[in-house]
């Protein structure tokens, strides 16, 4: 790939630091901010008077036009320059997010969330496309190692501060976001080399974006509003819309020659299958990640500190054990891993089913956290793999923005989907028993997308990955596990965004 820019830059060096720090900041900034509004809807609920439905849209306005443009957000990167397009981002989500702190009502919150989902677009492709963009060779793979071992760091600290923020004032959850934007603007422009591809088409999927957002945006709202309104004139005409629109997208990426999403690498049995497992199992954590925060502060009494930072055991055990489970995958193949971590963590799902008022966290929260985590470390890595080995090596990049982008629409339309199914709106999170009733269903129903997920992983993921690999992608087998294993911090929020092979393999 070519660079106006050569990649010359070293891990060890003052600039190869700049960079490095820049890109753990960028990234950082659009993942904590998502862990943290979990914890904040119940006092954005109270302080804002909201009802569930404004709640749901707290979470899914961000993670729509996230998940809508994410793949535009790094074309654009490719085509005038990956850090401009990025500093852009963080400037974008830096404005969102004052707007987010100053916001008098759920409304003015709902769109200003809908424009830090435009910057995170923006930003989140940016980060690791600048690491792959400066360094090179050996230099490269260190670099991404260090971009996610200290974005794991950021993941697990995030709830600490989160919590402790939100304890003083939510407010202070979005407003914290501008001296970090300001110091990642500073350093960026100093530090930063740009780059972009020059061989990078100036056409966009324009029409496809557009389809993309209308659908997922009307699907979302109909799905939403039906936990109200029920089988209303606008449910039925906004699910309509929404149906229309994804599937004028689909046609709309079979014939344009510059598609967001090539829909031939569809034609693989064993990508479909892989991102089909990422849809139902990414549902069911976006649900999760949701309702159990709110579940411990208004039924169990929880603090938003301890709330919030209830889930941090998935993430400590996910940084110990998926780089084995990707080593694991390589040598047995991704199909067990693939079945046996979906199933490992519907029972803690389940399990977690049971928590309710006066719930110990030792006794009652913890253990099955363990037991969800243990399911994801054994699940992610080779959920990963199998996706960028499916895929031909000049597609990889495209392929992991797929996965990445199925990951967030299955979340947004879970948090949609399934507290409606399970009866929760209105009121229902200021009312203990009723919230309570609502959460035991909406955790059976997202276990049973766990366990659909791993019949589903069970069913059609067959061939170990270096045989689901082009022949000549074999010789890049092990480089790919390792960069693998050393991404999988990511796997709770989505799938890792790795930088593409160029024609000849070779990571750019």
């Amino acid at each position: 790939m070519t660079q106006t820019a050569e990649a010359t830059l070293r891990m060890g060096t003052a600039r190869g630091r700049w960079v490095l720090l820049t890109t753990v900041l960028g990234s950082g900034l659009a993942m904590l901010d998502a862990t943290v509004v979990n914890v904040a809807l119940g006092r954005i609920g109270t302080d804002l008077d909201a009802g569930f439905a404004g709640l749901q849209w707290t979470v899914n306005a961000y993670t729509l036009t996230l998940a809508s443009l994410i793949l535009l957000g790094g074309s654009l990167g490719d085509r005038f320059g990956r850090r401009r397009v990025f500093v852009i981002g963080v400037a974008w989500f830096a404005a969102a997010s004052l707007l987010c702190g100053l916001a008098p009502n759920i409304e003015t919150l709902v769109a200003a969330r809908a424009l830090q989902g435009v910057g995170g677009a923006l930003l989140t492709p940016g980060s690791l496309a600048i690491i792959s963009a400066s360094f090179h060779g050996p230099d490269r793979a260190a670099a991404v190692g260090a971009w996610s071992g200290l974005g794991g760091l950021a993941g697990a600290f995030g709830p600490f501060v989160g919590g402790w923020l939100v304890e003083w004032n939510w407010r202070a959850v979005f407003l914290v976001n501008l001296p970090v934007a300001l110091v990642i603007i500073a350093v960026a422009s100093r530090h930063v080399p740009e780059s972009r591809d020059a061989s990078a088409s100036d056409r966009f999927d324009t029409v496809g974006t557009v389809l993309a957002v209308v659908g997922l945006g009307a699907l979302t709202y109909g799905l939403t509003a039906a936990g109200e309104q029920g089988a209303s004139g606008t449910v039925v005409g906004a699910c309509l819309i929404g149906a229309l629109g994804l599937a004028g997208f689909v046609w709309v990426e079979h014939r344009s020659r510059n598609p967001l999403v090539p829909l031939g690498l569809f034609g693989n049995a064993q990508f479909s299958a892989a991102n089909a497992v990422t849809f139902l199992v990414y549902g069911a954590l976006g649900v999760l990640f949701v309702l159990l925060v709110l579940q411990l502060q208004v039924v169990s009494g929880f603090s938003p500190l301890l709330a919030g930072t209830s889930l941090l055991p998935v993430t400590a055990i996910m940084l110990v054990f998926s780089s084995r489970a990707g080593a694991l995958a390589q040598r047995i193949g991704p199909r067990v891993p693939m079945t046996l971590g979906p199933l490992i963590s519907a029972a803690g799902v389940l399990w977690m089913s049971r928590i309710g008022a006066d719930a110990s966290y030792l006794v009652d929260v913890l253990p099955p956290v363990v037991v969800f985590g243990a399911g994801l470390a054994v699940m992610v890595a080779p959920l990963t793999a199998t996706v960028l080995d499916s895929a031909p090596d000049r597609f990889a990049g495209v392929a992991s923005g797929v996965n990445n982008a199925v990951a967030r629409a299955a979340g947004l339309l879970a948090v949609a989907v399934i507290p409606v199914a399970a009866g929760l709106a209105g009121d229902d999170y200021t009312e203990p028993a009723g919230f309570s009733e609502g959460f035991s269903r909406a955790m059976v129903l997202s276990a049973v997308l766990l366990l659909v997920g791993a019949a589903l992983a069970a069913a059609f993921v067959r061939r170990p990955l270096a045989a689901a690999a082009e022949p000549e992608a074999v010789a890049d087998a092990e480089e790919e596990r390792m960069r693998i294993e050393d991404c999988t911090h990511c796997g709770v929020a989505g799938p890792p965004l790795h930088p593409p092979r160029d024609a000849q393999g070779s990571r750019t």
